[in-house]
């Protein structure tokens, strides 16, 4: 079974936590150049981790993480040829160290090098129609990325106060990043939408530095416009904001009590949240949260629940 155990310290209630994705009807695991996977008729989830010591680069050529991360992603692209699986829905992606600086380039550029070079050698649009993801500084480990593929075609969900990822400026790397704001897929009559990791970013830039609540809730307004926008794509989809699996990175952990008490009064009601210890991209955030809609929730947060 494909399974990606995440050095991350989890910020509010157990010491360890799984997340499980359920799925309907008969399925089949494999493996294939280190990706351990489990498909159904629909969908295929994976994962794998990758070391970068192992990378083995000429003098002068590329980091190790941008070619551990091109390899992963043309592995996994592989793989999704080989199954007959379309499209990936969205991808997950922790390494340590996203905002140390060495090879002379930011560890978070390296990746957007490596991720973009596999797109472009396997034929994939770098823009539009994109997967959504996050990259997340972990504790420690290799390069880890899960992913969830399905055969039907999703729509790419843009955000209209942000500027696309992948039209960034060149001031946040060398390439920019290969991913859409959301992605929106119907399976079976139901539309699951999965929400990149969101920051305080309005435009291109960063927004409320230092303040750890302002931030918070840049966030939530960026998350309120792209579910208004998948709603307006695909209109009875009925998306809200209080019916969304909410995961929440967080750079410093003393700020999980605030962040926690905007995401409860933003939303005006008990929320399905996970709060985790990160690095976030962009080393002037220091919050970023992701959302999934559609499925079935875990257990929600009650307001004034928690230290």
């Amino acid at each position: 079974m494909p399974l990606l155990s995440v050095d991350m310290a989890l910020l509010e209630g157990e010491e360890a936590l799984c997340e499980v994705w359920y799925s309907q009807g008969v399925l089949e695991s494999g493996c294939h150049n280190g990706i351990r996977y489990r498909e159904g008729e629909t969908l295929l989830l994976g994962c794998l981790t990758r070391n970068e010591a192992a990378e083995v680069t000429p003098l002068g050529a590329c980091a190790p993480l941008q070619a551990a991360t091109q390899a992963a992603y043309e592995a996994v692209f592989e793989l999704l040829e080989s199954r007959g699986f379309k499209a990936v829905l969205r991808f997950w992606n922790y390494f340590p160290g996203v905002n140390r600086v060495s090879h002379n380039l930011e560890r978070y550029h390296q990746f957007n090098i490596g991720r973009q070079n596999a797109f472009l050698s396997h034929g994939r649009s770098v823009i539009d129609n994109v997967p959504a993801a996050c990259a997340l500084g972990s504790t420690d480990g290799g390069l880890q990325v899960a992913f969830l593929a399905a055969r039907a075609e999703p729509v790419g969900i843009e955000n209209p106060r942000q500027i696309s990822a992948y039209h960034y400026p060149d001031q946040y790397g060398p390439r920019s990043p290969t991913f859409s704001r959301a992605s929106l897929v119907n399976l079976g009559g139901r539309d699951l939408l999965f929400i990149s990791g969101t920051a305080s970013i309005v435009g291109h830039q960063t927004l409320h530095a230092g303040d750890v609540r302002a931030q918070t809730r840049e966030c939530l307004h960026n998350i309120a416009a792209v579910v208004a926008e998948a709603n307006r794509r695909t209109p009875g989809a009925g998306f809200q904001l209080g019916n969304l699996a909410y995961k929440v990175y967080i750079r410093y952990r003393e700020d999980v009590v605030s962040v926690r008490q905007e995401l409860i009064q933003f939303i005006g009601a008990p929320v399905s949240a996970v709060f985790l210890r990160a690095d976030v991209c962009r080393a002037d955030l220091l919050v970023e949260i992701e959302a999934s809609g559609g499925h079935a929730l875990p257990p929600l947060l009650k307001s004034g629940a928690g230290p």
